[in-house]
């Protein structure tokens, strides 16, 4: 069997300091202006803020992903994938985690930015449930290009009173 059709085998773990190198080259690897070390390190004590990765069998960092929720409204902040494991089900994997937690905390919705280009991101968030609802004008450097805001919101069951 060929190596392209093989299932990348991972768990979810919160991120913690040790993954923070990892997650740091990830971040150069994947974005134009990265999150470092230090960055990552102080999301760690931010009460506002949830990064969970997906660590392979051989302790890999293969893939993460951070949520902030402020005021009942969920903002995701990256979604990142080493190349080598994209089409694999993992940022899937990990966006169904903030799905089921926004759900959970009847958030009132949850958003993100992705590049204009990106069409297979803007593919699974839209699966999601995800809409465009926005766009940021030059938002990305290297290269420069738009970010399409995309949102899911939750229907929040009404209170009795």
């Amino acid at each position: 069997m060929s190596d392209t059709f093989m299932a990348a085998s991972y768990r979810l773990v919160p991120m913690n300091l040790e993954l923070i190198p990892q997650v740091a080259e990830l971040e150069r690897q994947c974005f134009s202006k990265p999150w470092n070390e230090a960055m990552l390190t102080e999301e760690l004590s931010n009460p506002l803020a949830s990064f969970i990765v997906a660590q392979g069998d051989n302790q890999e960092v293969l893939g993460y992903a951070g949520l902030s929720v402020v005021a009942g409204e969920g903002y995701i902040d990256n979604v990142a994938v080493r190349q080598e494991y994209r089409r694999k089900g993992i940022a899937q994997a990990l966006l169904e985690v903030f799905l089921q937690f926004g759900a959970a905390k009847q958030l009132s919705f949850l958003t993100l930015e992705v590049r204009a280009s990106n069409d297979p991101a803007k593919q699974l968030y839209m699966k999601h449930g995800f809409e465009q609802v926005g766009r940021r004008k030059n938002y990305y450097d290297a290269p420069q290009e738009d970010a399409i805001i995309m949102t899911k919101m939750f229907k929040r069951e009404p209170t009795e009173g």
